[in-house]
């Protein structure tokens, strides 16, 4: 069995380790109390750590992938009943109250409709939406660029520059740098850190020290991971170890 997320919702609860894409007719609040999850929706893969939450749009085509164990919530809410209206999927803002509010409706069996009214009109008042944690990775349709991308999520350490590369697969760099940019919308650089970063999540999720993640994803120095994981994801590489709780 790979990494599940125990998920609780009212009196519901369920294990998962993968859901295919589908969608909902109610907007969804998924949380992750201490399970990190990748939500795949809207042409984007969305990284959930521990403590932190994501809003999706009802009828947002979505998919779920569990990298690291561990309990969340997954809450729908009535259209009629809900002012939220954010036309995309968002992050939100993990603050104490949010947290405490999504833990409390959890743990709410179905029958008590006033206690969940209540509790759910103070949610909708404190929710905000936070900065994605956004991996992008598209994939090149040229079978050289795909040589080159499919070696580096293979191998994310791979410290091979483009030239090196383009003489592996027989094509001048200028084509490569021309093709990169017109096939993902980034620079061989670009691409090949949004590749260390996703890779380098999955690690830390598995509970490996930031150092060592670091040199595992072909960084020297965890100083330059660190100052590259946070230019990526918008947190530190701590909040994706599996003891925070996002502060």
């Amino acid at each position: 069995m790979g990494a599940v997320l125990v998920v609780t919702g009212g009196s519901r609860q369920a294990r998962l380790e993968r859901a295919p894409a589908h969608s909902h007719a109610e907007a969804l609040l998924a949380w992750s109390d201490s399970a990190t999850v990748v939500i795949s929706c809207a042409e984007r893969d969305w990284i959930i750590p521990p403590g932190h939450g994501m809003w999706i749009p009802a009828d947002t085509v979505h998919a779920v992938e569990v990298l690291r164990s561990g309990a969340g919530s997954a809450l729908v809410f009535d259209p009629g009943r809900c002012p939220i209206a954010w036309p995309r999927p968002a992050a939100v803002v993990t603050r104490p109250l949010v947290r405490e509010l999504i833990r409390y409706l959890g743990r709410l069996d179905s029958a008590s409709t006033d206690a969940r009214g209540r509790a759910e009109a103070v949610l909708f008042d404190v929710l905000e939406p936070a900065r994605p944690t956004a991996i992008l990775l598209p994939v090149p349709s040229d079978d050289r660029l795909r040589k080159i991308t499919d070696g580096l999520i293979a191998n994310p350490a791979d410290g091979r520059d483009l030239a090196r590369w383009a003489y592996e697969v027989g094509a001048g760099v200028r084509t490569l740098t021309r093709l990169f940019v017109a096939q993902t919308g980034m620079t061989f650089g670009q691409w090949r850190t949004n590749a260390r970063i996703r890779a380098a999540i999955t690690l830390l999720a598995e509970g490996a020290a930031v150092g060592t993640v670091a040199r595992r994803v072909g960084f020297a120095k965890p100083s330059a991971f660190t100052e590259a994981f946070r230019r990526v994801t918008g947190h530190v590489p701590a909040a994706f170890t599996p003891d925070d709780r996002g502060g």
